[in-house]
């Protein structure tokens, strides 16, 4: 008999990192995450760091060889023929317990040029924040190279940078290009391009146990940075319970916040793309046709096939996820 593809949950990929801390482990119940873990990687195919699946018959298989049996059935057939055994998205959750880098990330076109990956476009849900918690994106107001470098030079670069208070709840859309970092204090869920090229600006002269300073990379990021005071800094949107809010709309990926207490069904027939779902309060099961419903709960994520059209979010309690999938 014939097994069906069912909605996969993975094993989290844990990323100990010098600004990281310990509310992965207890606010999001990662209660086997190491000491200091910065990041935890929920939906991998990137380079040795590829996730595996952790329930039902497909357990311990590697996400890019399922992609590579089933193909569009598991990511849709558009998305397989572009990106063939690579998955186009990377899910975190990160905590910082510490100023992260200020840094940059490239668009696809320079990143292919210099290094044969794609850019990364990301987004940020802020989860938790405590009080007085900030995050940097982007400028005060416009600059140029030699302002910029100006300022970096005489440890002044922080009197240029856009800093914004956060809360739960809040989201940031951090396009290729802009300038940026996480602060001390926040718990967020991260959505981003399949990618690892990041280039770091500014680490606060930190050093590891040896002494040593974590490599800057200017030559690369003053060739993209954006230099502009930029508006659309936050993203705004409406709360509307038991309805699938937009939160972001891209070419790398589309998602959606649904906040509910009651069942919600999710009909897919018409993206053709896998959808992610992450998983940020409550619990709740998680139903298809042809299989036992999957639970999910806060610090979960979740793959469903592309093959599934249709699935019931069943809440066992006020929840709240992010869906993540890819237009056409």
């Amino acid at each position: 008999m014939e097994r069906t593809l069912y909605p996969l949950k993975f094993q989290p990929i844990y990323k100990p990192l010098i600004w990281g801390g310990e509310k992965l482990r207890t606010l999001l119940d990662k209660t086997d995450a190491p000491e200091s873990t910065g990041e935890s990687w929920e939906i991998s195919a990137v380079k040795d760091n590829v996730s595996v699946v952790a329930n039902g018959f497909l357990a311990g298989n590697p996400l890019d060889e399922l992609i590579e049996v089933y193909m569009g059935d598991l990511v849709g057939d558009r998305i397989f023929e572009k990106f063939n055994t690579e998955f186009p998205v990377l899910i975190k959750f990160i905590h910082a317990n510490d100023n992260l880098s200020v840094q940059v990330h490239p668009d696809d076109d320079y990143s292919a040029r210099h290094h044969g990956k794609h850019g990364k476009t990301e987004m940020w849900y802020i989860i938790d924040a405590e009080e007085g918690a900030e995050l940097i994106s982007g400028f005060r107001r416009d600059v140029d190279r030699q302002v910029f470098m100006k300022h970096l030079e005489t440890g002044k670069l922080t009197a240029l940078l856009n800093y914004e208070a956060v809360k739960a709840g809040d989201v940031f859309f951090m396009p290729a290009k802009r300038v940026h970092a996480i602060n001390k204090g926040i718990v967020l869920a991260e959505i981003q391009q399949t990618s690892d090229v990041t280039y770091r600006i500014y680490d606060y002269e930190r050093t590891d146990k040896q002494g040593n300073q974590r490599e800057l990379h200017l030559d690369h990021a003053l060739e993209v940075m954006d230099y502009k005071k930029r508006d659309d800094i936050r993203t705004k949107y409406d709360r509307i319970p038991n309805q699938t809010v937009n939160l972001a709309d891209c070419p790398y990926f589309t998602t959606g916040l649904i906040e509910f207490d009651e069942p919600v069904d999710k009909d897919f027939g018409l993206i053709d793309s896998f959808v992610v779902y992450i998983c940020t309060e409550g619990s709740m099961l998680v139903n298809y046709k042809g299989g036992e419903a999957v639970p999910l709960k806060k610090g979960e994520t979740m793959l469903v096939p592309a093959a599934l059209d249709e699935i019931s979010l069943i809440p066992e309690q006020p929840s709240t996820l992010l869906e993540v999938y890819l237009k056409s």
